[in-house]
């Protein structure tokens, strides 16, 4: 699952939880625990608000 969040997030750039849920075709409830861990874990963070994005 995280493979499909980044992968995502690499190829549209920053989004909402929801939106990245919807992209990768994953449970929004999942994804946001995924994203959660992804971003206590550097991979991921949020340059604004709600909002996602991969670490350049």
């Amino acid at each position: 699952m995280e493979e499909k969040i980044l992968k995502v997030l690499a190829e549209k750039g920053a989004m909402r939880p929801g939106d990245i849920a919807t992209a990768a075709g994953i449970d929004k409830d999942e994804a946001g625990k995924v994203i959660k861990q992804l971003a206590k874990e550097g991979k991921i963070y949020s340059p604004k608000r709600c909002f996602y994005d991969i670490k350049k």
